[in-house]
C-alpha cells in the first residue's frame, strides 16, 4: 500500500491494484461459501420432507444467547438455524406434514427418555445423559431426539 499525504497533513493509505484484486477473490470464496451452505440446507430439508413423516418436532433455539459464548458464535451464525427452520416449515406445509415447534424452555436434554426425570443440572460439555432416578444411560443427543418425540406424539 502507497502513503499520501492529505492536504490536511494525514497519511492515508491507497489500495493497490494486487490488494483489490485479492478482496475480490476473498468475495468470491465468501459467496461460494454461502451457496454451499444454502444449497446443503435445501438438500437436507428435501430429503427429510421425501421421508413423509407424520409431524416433524423442531427445537426453538436461543440463539441470541448461544452467540454470547464468543467461542462458538462464529460457527453457531455460519449454520443458519433459521433458514432450516423456515425450509423445513414451508416444505412441511408443502407436502401436508405437521410441523410442531417445541417451546425454547422445554427440557429435552435435561429429561430422562426412559423415566421422565428432569435432571435440574446438566452442562453442555456433559456429552452422556446418565438418569440419577433409574441410572439410564444414553447419548445426550439422542436423549433429547427422542424426548422431542415423545413430545410431538402428545401433541399430534
Amino acid at each position: 500500500m502507497n502513503k499520501i499525504q492529505t492536504e490536511g497533513g494525514e497519511y492515508r493509505y491507497r489500495k493497490t491494484k494486487n490488494i483489490i484484486k485479492l478482496e475480490l477473490l476473498v468475495l468470491k470464496t465468501l459467496r461460494r461459501l454461502k451457496n454451499i451452505r444454502h444449497n446443503y440446507i435445501h438438500q437436507i430439508t428435501t430429503s427429510l420432507a421425501r421421508t413423509k413423516p407424520e409431524y416433524v418436532v423442531m427445537e426453538s433455539l436461543n440463539t441470541c444467547g448461544m452467540l454470547k459464548n464468543r467461542k462458538l458464535s462464529k460457527s453457531i451464525q455460519e449454520q443458519l438455524f433459521h433458514e432450516f427452520k423456515r425450509q423445513m416449515e414451508y416444505k412441511c406445509a408443502w407436502n401436508n406434514i405437521k410441523f410442531i415447534l417445541a417451546d425454547r424452555f422445554y427440557p429435552s436434554s435435561k429429561t430422562c427418555s426412559k423415566c421422565g426425570h428432569i435432571k435440574d443440572n446438566l452442562s453442555l460439555s456433559e456429552r452422556i445423559f446418565i438418569c440419577d432416578e433409574c441410572s439410564y444411560i444414553i447419548d445426550r443427543d439422542l436423549n433429547a431426539s427422542i424426548n422431542l418425540k415423545n413430545y410431538g406424539k402428545s401433541i399430534a
